[in-house]
């Protein structure tokens, strides 16, 4: 890319590529005086590396959130992409950096980038924070993205054993028996054998009886007589009971995201109540 001016660059306007500059360095370690120092004497917020990495890329993945503010202020693309299709709102998500994400949002990012890999909601699962799952799904994001090497932020949630997110998915609506080559979160949950992911799974309708490209079912992942093996018997010998298969059915008959979009349809509390995952 050539450069637009004598300097190489000017604010809201992607520049060259250069190594890390003074700007990506002072926004990833937080140091936001120099960088107000560097913004207010020229320096170009929208430098990318050979990596297409931006000083706001930067400051995000490390949850700077004073520098976000401060790159973001000056004109730093929002949406900018990394080499690898990532946008600053992806990066802020793998921080788990709640104000961070705040910020971004506040400015425009797309909760819901055309992206090749993983989404924002994908990054906050792999992350861990659920707070930042919770504001992405108000916000609009797609429950069902499909990642082709993660599967869908649900795949990711229950690989990495995130109890919380899985929670706060499938609450959303998420669809528990989504597949990524024919496995299910549940198959997931099997090869972590976390039996409170598995037992949650199932009570949200998890199909014990899928079977992945290899031809199994998520039981075949556990083995004999271990707490996992045995939860799967018991749900095989046990199917569910009325109450928990109303469950199942109302969440499929409202076709609502959100138990708080939910109550906008004027369903008693305690139906809501009864609809969750405590």
């Amino acid at each position: 890319m050539e450069p637009r001016a004598a300097d190489g660059c000017f604010l809201g306007d992607v520049g060259f590529w250069v190594e890390r500059t003074p700007v990506h360095e002072a926004a990833q370690r937080g140091e936001s005086l120099q960088l107000q120092q560097l913004i207010e004497s020229g320096a170009c917020v929208n430098q990318v590396t050979v990596d297409s990495i931006t000083p706001l890329h930067a400051a995000s993945l490390q949850g700077q959130a004073r520098c976000v503010q401060l790159l973001l202020a000056a004109g730093a693309q929002v949406d900018a992409r990394n080499i690898d299709g990532s946008t600053p709102l992806c990066d802020a998500c793998a921080s788990g950096s709640i104000e961070c994400v705040k910020l971004l949002l506040s400015y425009g990012a797309k909760v819901n980038p055309p992206l090749y890999t993983a989404s924002p909601l994908h990054e906050a699962c792999m992350s861990g924070s659920s707070e930042c799952v919770r504001l992405l799904i108000d916000v609009g994001a797609n429950l069902e993205a499909h990642d082709c090497h993660f599967g869908t932020p649900l795949h990711v949630a229950c690989a990495r054993e995130h109890l919380d997110c899985v929670k706060v998915l499938l609450n959303a609506g998420a669809n528990v028996n989504a597949a990524k080559l024919h496995e299910t979160a549940l198959h997931h949950a099997a090869k972590v054998k976390n039996v409170d992911l598995i037992e949650m799974l199932i009570e949200f309708g998890g199909n014990i009886y899928a079977r992945d490209n290899r031809g199994k079912k998520p039981s075949d992942y556990t083995w004999s007589s271990s707490a996992p093996a045995k939860c799967f018997e018991y749900y095989e010998k046990t199917p569910l009971t009325l109450s928990q298969l109303c469950r199942v059915s109302l969440r499929k008959a409202t076709g609502v995201r959100g138990l708080e979009k939910i109550a906008k349809l004027n369903i008693p509390p305690r139906l809501i109540d009864y609809l969750s995952y405590n």
